[in-house]
């Protein structure tokens, strides 16, 4: 999403403004994400991208020129390094190049990672 742009309403209304092929790449990312939440995890708009909570803020995902990222937090990130090895990383977040097939199985696995982690919290 181009700086200055509106803040999306929802997600549906932030992938709408993403162009091919991060927008085909943000979605698999939303059906992972959705695959992996137990029920009563929520989407929402938090600092401009689409969110998921459940006991808290789950993961956050958006897109760039060209990557999309998923943001799960450091902890997460840290735990899962090795995995992650081969794709570009910073403090919270990983991400994907958008030509190149998004890793669905290690996606999940990231998720589910921050579902247990929000469970110990609450």
């Amino acid at each position: 999403m181009k700086k200055g742009s509106a803040v999306p309403k929802n997600t549906d209304e932030y992938l709408a403004k993403i162009p091919e092929p991060a927008r085909t790449t943000l979605k698999k990312v939303r059906a992972v994400i959705r695959s992996a939440v137990p029920r009563g995890a929520t989407e929402s708009i938090s600092y401009g991208m689409p969110a998921f909570k459940y006991k808290g803020m789950l993961v956050w995902f958006a897109a760039f020129s060209k990557h999309c990222s998923l943001f799960p937090g450091s902890s997460v990130r840290r735990a899962f390094q090795d995995e992650l090895k081969g794709y570009a990383r910073s403090k919270g977040t990983i991400q994907f190049p958008v030509d190149k097939p998004l890793p669905t199985a290690l996606v999940k696995k990231l998720v589910k990672a921050r579902i247990a982690e929000n469970e110990r919290r609450k």
